[in-house]
């Protein structure tokens, strides 16, 4: 990701600054990443009302990527319909989303709801995050499409994008600073992901584009009139923005290059997007460029009923109070256990595993990338661990026990960390800290090595920075994934940090 942190735009009324400029934005983007949020929703016969839009625009005529937050809640629907349907289907504007149908399904019965006619029915032209992980692998990789958004972006940005706000109530207002740094960042990241596409093409050329040249009639009409017609682009925007733009009384904003104010509006001429889409953003729209639709089928929710399961020996109705801790744990002395913490982290919590091994507990995740209740607790039985969740349709299993599972109530890791040590009395000390492998629970060779050992240990794994070989430092290697380590600025930040929310005592 961009160095500089991200200008985020909250959008509450369409007689603002801030949707002024969000209206600037989508004239003046070649890239818009799209995410949206709704509180947790449970009923099978309505969709979720969609509470905030994000909307991440790469601006064509600066290196700005401002993030606007549209609050579905606060704002008047019908008058900022037309900006977003036109936006959801203007021909030059490349959109991204990470899976976005459930998205569009719900932003459509949102906007249905709130009076605008029959919602929105597509976008285009679109390309699936997922789609431009599976391009970005290398050929010897098989491909893999069942990837979540923050596992790509760690691979592909090398950044830890935190997802425990993703269940957090949405609905609420005003929303939490830390619900807005997180929303903005999920739309942010599918641009940058994108912009790693781009570089890619750039650097390596499109194939055989001089043999191409013919093939221009397959584009669309719309995209191929706006890319080759500089005066087609004004009409197309002009038709598309301007009268939704008229909607903006007496705003006060700031000028932005190309624009005028004019009577408190903002004053749109006609924007330069046929000559700023390259001839590699043309080709990668017609090589991968897609366009989501929804059917009649899409817009009903798909109810049905599930079939009742007559109740019997473990499989019976769940105690009433399993949701909190029933004890004593299975790796508890009295339980023949080792008497060493072990946790099983699900995957609605594995943040709250890396958290747990930063401060020395031993944490676990699944062995599938998608596992079911049972193999959860069959894994949890084999290595006498409990099993931490957010997941409540664990809870109404009969024969998860109540010394098996623990329900986390808290949405941050930080706050996690504090209830697991509360709830099962962990008591952790400053020798604890940083003396497992936060990336696969291993533990460390209790030799140190020197820079040259580490560099040797590292060889086809990962690369040790030089400017490390003369600062005098040790390292540390994991003994079952070879990771190397070493106590550098990042693992003193850590350790305060660990010291401050275990409330330890260092002398």
């Amino acid at each position: 990701m961009q160095n500089e942190a991200p200008a985020i735009h909250l959008v509450t009324s369409t007689g603002s600054a801030e949707f002024a400029h969000l209206t600037y934005a989508l004239t003046h983007s070649s890239v818009i990443g799209l995410d949206a949020e709704w509180k947790p929703h449970h009923s099978l016969s309505a969709f979720p009302t969609v509470s905030l839009l994000q909307v991440a625009c790469q601006l064509i005529d600066s290196r700005e990527l401002p993030v606007f937050l549209v609050d579905l809640q606060s704002i008047r629907l019908t008058e900022a319909y037309d900006v977003l349907r036109e936006m959801f289907v203007c021909p030059s504007v490349i959109k991204l989303g990470f899976r976005f149908k459930q998205d569009l399904v719900y932003l459509s019965s949102t906007f249905c709801e709130g009076g605008c006619g029959p919602g929105f029915d597509r976008v285009e032209p679109f390309i699936d995050i997922a789609a431009i992980y599976n391009i970005l692998q290398p050929r010897r990789i098989p491909k893999q499409s069942c990837k979540g958004l923050a596992t790509i972006c760690k691979e592909v940005l090398g950044i830890f994008l935190a997802k425990e706000l993703q269940c957090s109530d949405w609905s609420q207002r005003p929303l939490t600073e830390e619900q807005k740094i997180y929303a903005a960042e999920d739309a942010r990241c599918l641009v940058e992901i994108f912009n790693v596409l781009h570089q890619k093409v750039v650097r390596e050329g499109i194939p055989s584009l001089s043999q191409k040249k013919d093939q221009h009639s397959e584009v669309d009409t719309g995209l191929k009139h706006v890319l080759e017609h500089p005066n087609g682009c004004s009409t197309v925007m002009r038709a598309t923005f301007c009268e939704p733009a008229n909607m903006v009384h007496k705003a006060v904003v700031e000028p932005k290059n190309g624009s005028e104010i004019v009577d408190g509006v903002e004053s749109m001429k006609p924007c330069d997007t046929s000559m700023q889409v390259d001839s590699y953003l043309l080709w990668i729209i017609r090589k991968h460029g897609d366009k989501l639709f929804l059917g009649d089928a899409d817009r009903r929710p798909k109810s049905f009923k599930m079939k009742a399961k007559k109740p019997s020996g473990s499989a019976g109705k769940a105690p009433e109070n399993l949701d909190d801790w029933q004890g004593p744990a299975l790796w508890d002395s009295v339980s023949g256990g080792d008497g060493c913490p072990k946790f099983l982290c699900d995957v609605m919590v594995e943040g709250l595993a890396k958290h747990l091994r930063c401060v020395g507990i031993d944490s676990a995740i699944p062995v599938s990338t998608k596992p079911d209740a049972r193999d959860l607790i069959e894994q949890a039985r084999k290595e006498k661990r409990v099993i931490l969740t957010r997941d409540l349709k664990l809870l109404k299993y009969g024969y998860l026990i109540g010394n098996q599972i623990y329900r986390i109530k808290s949405l941050l890791k930080n706050d996690q960390l504090v209830e697991v040590m509360e709830t099962f009395k962990l008591k952790i000390s400053e020798d604890q800290l940083m003396s497992r492998c936060s990336k696969c629970n291993g533990r460390f060779i209790q030799k140190a090595l020197t820079s040259e050992e580490a560099v040797e240990a590292a060889k086809g794994l990962q690369v040790i920075p030089k400017c490390l070989f003369n600062r005098n430092l040790e390292f540390w290697q994991c003994e079952d994934c070879h990771q190397i380590y070493w106590e550098g600025t990042q693992y003193q930040n850590a350790v305060q940090k660990f010291i401050d929310v275990c409330k330890l005592n260092v002398m």
